[in-house]
């Protein structure tokens, strides 16, 4: 049995990844600082499943508050999922946000990671954002990253960072690119919760741009999976993954999918585009399925299935 951080507990990614691990008999200290960047109440209830196992223990506060040396003592993997997310909110006065919590935070971990003395792994979650306009499809993990957005650089700098630490002071750093995550206690401020909660109350769903964008979507078991992977298999350290759902769809190809499952025509409202979202992301998984063994398993046809039945119980 290890033990085991996961910041960003109450988290989309984070609660689904500490109750895969609490589920496996290990224990979990789940870090959350329950910010309104969307309404705490959901991530109460992200953890609800989960909060009363004895394996689980709850900290609330700010990463930048806590003593990591003394949280690092007896820890053999952290899953650093906290991070402040979204694109488009990432320009402007609210960008301080995301240097504090993307990168000052990152390095607070890092710093007291140098000296952890049973720390085995430290697992970052990264994202397909660093790639922006990336120049090839399937985008591979060499390719030069040049994000087209603030949060994108947020990112890449928490990347470097684990970098430069394992480089410096061999911490063993993981990093996982993410590209486009959905699933059940997927944000409400990303795309398949807000479409499926605006044909719940039958409104108008909004599409950025002229819904010929493309993204590899991924289920969140999936990446679930890839985390634990990448928190035991030896060869993982120092290394960056892309972890992807093994497909790249146009969007609305993607709401004709989200017809048929809801059973009626969806109404559409095609606004300007937003910056900072790259056009396509496609993810080139061959290292992660080499390495890591990782093989996506949830089509986006069941994974938009079972998307849509959380989001009915969610607001029923």
């Amino acid at each position: 049995m290890s033990n085991n951080i996961v910041t960003g507990v109450a988290g989309f990614v984070g609660s689904n990844l500490a109750e895969a691990l609490l589920n496996q008999g290990e224990k979990v200290i789940g870090i959350d600082q329950f910010n309104d960047y969307y309404d705490p109440a959901l991530k109460l209830q992200n953890i609800s499943q989960f909060k009363d196992n004895p394996g689980f223990k709850l900290i609330e506060n700010d990463i930048q508050s806590l003593n990591w040396s003394e949280l690092l003592v007896d820890v053999d993997v952290v899953y650093h999922q906290a991070a402040q997310a979204g694109v488009r909110a990432s320009w402007g006065e609210g960008f301080c946000a995301y240097t504090e919590r993307n990168i000052n935070a990152t390095q607070i971990i890092l710093e007291a990671a140098k000296d952890a003395p049973n720390l085995k792994r430290l697992v970052y979650a990264s994202s397909s954002s660093i790639y922006g306009n990336a120049e090839s499809f399937p985008t591979p993990e060499s390719i030069c990253p040049q994000p087209v957005s603030p949060y994108g650089i947020t990112k890449l700098a928490g990347e470097q960072l684990c970098n430069l630490y394992h480089h410096n002071f061999g911490v063993p750093c993981v990093c996982l690119r993410y590209f486009t995550v959905y699933g059940p206690r997927q944000r409400p401020d990303m795309a398949f919760h807000k479409f499926f909660k605006w044909i719940l109350k039958d409104e108008q769903i909004s599409i950025y741009g002229d819904g010929q964008q493309t993204r590899d979507f991924t289920f969140v078991s999936d990446i679930v999976a890839a985390n634990l992977a990448a928190g035991k298999v030896p060869e993982a350290v120092g290394e960056i993954f892309n972890i992807g759902g093994g497909s790249r769809v146009v969007l609305v190809e993607v709401i004709n999918m989200m017809e048929k499952i809801v059973g009626h025509p969806i109404k559409k409202n095609f606004v300007e585009k937003a910056r900072g979202d790259a056009r396509h992301t496609s993810a080139d998984v061959s290292k992660a399925q080499k390495m890591l063994g990782y093989q996506p398993q949830v089509s986006l046809k069941e994974g938009l299935r079972r998307e849509w039945e959380w989001v009915r119980s969610l607001y029923s």
